[in-house]
């Protein structure tokens, strides 16, 4: 019985396209592991990998590029609009198939401490595999970044479930932990008003009263002069693409700004899609199963 499982490691490099190579070249032409797709982002300055395999193999991938983007990237010279903790800033693990959360929480912790123990890199486990409630959050151990985790780092509650209590010169930190499959959906507004898009941020995440499973920030993309509302989507079943779209494109409204794109980072589950087609082109009872290429999968 095959077991397949899902990693979607985010690296803190999208401007230098050598590193970003190096990065990727780890996870091709590996048996039991399968590159599905990597972006980056200037204005990010991030690089998002999806890769999917069995999952010794994926541990072994996963570590070697770990020890990559040690090498490579030096926070102590990074700038970006993402929040970011480490030069490989988080390390999720979604169960796929024939593969239980347990087994992905079991396999972020060894990952974990087998990261601390080759390369000296602190790690936060979070999401499922967390050790705390206040932990399970990203946002909550990304907050003081990569500047401020030093100080951070040296309080009881933040101390790393891996390492001392002191970051990696140059490498910071990683988080790490099985996760359920989220969406990173980011939409674009015709605006170059920052404070616009921290707002609208504001309203539209679970933690300002807005959708229960929706984390979101202003983000500004300078080289288009314009910024954007950047939301992952923690449970896109329960907290749909087209209800997040819709909710900024409301809010967008109060300060007489409106929608002018929006992008997936990554892969995106077609239900996903699905549920959002139905959604603005009004279909009634539509099924998956009548999607041509599911039908021929079969």
């Amino acid at each position: 019985m095959n077991k397949i499982i899902e990693c979607v490691p985010n690296f803190s490099e999208g401007r230098d396209l050598k590193k970003v190579e190096q990065i990727a070249d780890v996870f091709r032409g590996k048996d039991g592991v399968k590159l599905l797709d990597y972006s980056t982002d200037k204005d990010h300055n991030r690089m998002v990998v999806t890769v999917v395999g069995e999952p010794t193999a994926m541990y072994k991938a996963i570590l070697e590029a770990v020890g990559v983007a040690v090498k490579l990237i030096d926070l102590r010279r990074h700038e970006g609009q993402h929040p970011r903790l480490g030069a490989v800033d988080v390390i999720p693990f979604i169960p796929i198939k024939n593969v239980t959360v347990e087994e992905a929480i079991a396999l972020s912790k060894d990952l974990a401490q087998e990261i601390w123990g080759k390369f000296s890199l602190p790690v936060f486990l979070y999401e499922k595999s967390a050790s705390a409630p206040h932990r399970e959050n990203l946002a909550a151990i990304r907050k003081g970044e990569f500047e401020g985790l030093k100080e951070k780092m040296l309080q009881p509650d933040w101390h790393p479930d891996f390492g001392t209590n002191a970051p990696h010169e140059s490498a910071g930190a990683v988080v790490v932990g099985a996760r359920m499959p989220l969406v990173a959906y980011n939409v674009n507004l015709n605006t170059n008003n920052i404070e616009i898009a921290d707002a609208i941020a504001k309203k539209v995440r679970f933690v300002g009263g807005g959708l229960r499973f929706c984390k979101a920030m202003g983000v500004e993309l300078k080289e288009r002069n314009i910024v954007q509302v950047s939301m992952n989507l923690t449970d896109y079943s329960k907290t749909a693409i087209y209800r997040a779209h819709e909710m900024v494109r409301m809010e967008a409204r109060r300060y007489g700004v409106s929608v002018v794109g929006a992008e997936v980072v990554g892969l995106v589950p077609m239900q996903a899609l699905v549920d959002s087609a139905v959604y603005y082109l009004g279909i009634e009872n539509f099924s998956a199963n009548q999607i041509l290429e599911n039908r021929l999968m079969e």
